[in-house]
């Protein structure tokens, strides 16, 4: 069974930056690439960021381009978020997903459909 988990959340201070990590693991784990969304309460859930990995490519939701920042390690397991000048407009459930080798289905990365592993998600709360 595959399981990704998330941590680095918290609560912190407008304009102060957060480096959040998500880590897959499972016997069989292999993905095409990953992905960071976030959701608030009573919001649809939002695609932030994702990692190709073959190839390295990223690619971002506009508005936070410059701002946030996807990377990931070199066993292709984990992924990080780098979250610099929060907002208190940030606030939500940061979720980390993965698309597996296999999956077929989808219509775009910036789908939620087009990733078949979730996390549980971490929180982070920004304060102005």
């Amino acid at each position: 069974q595959v399981q990704l988990v998330e941590s680095g959340g918290g609560l912190v201070q407008a304009g102060v930056s957060l480096r959040l990590s998500c880590a897959a693991s499972g016997r069989t784990f292999s993905s095409t690439s990953m992905a960071w969304f976030r959701q608030a309460p009573g919001k649809e859930r939002e695609f932030l960021a994702t990692l190709y990995w073959n190839g390295g490519r990223a690619y971002y939701a506009d508005s936070l381009k410059g701002r946030f920042t996807i990377s990931g390690d070199n066993a292709k397991t984990t992924v990080f978020l780098q979250m610099n000048s929060l907002k208190p407009e940030d606030t939500a459930v940061y979720i980390c997903a993965a698309r597996g080798s296999s999956y077929w289905s989808g219509k775009s990365y910036f789908d939620s459909n087009w990733y078949n592993y979730w996390g549980q998600g971490t929180q982070v709360t920004v304060s102005s």
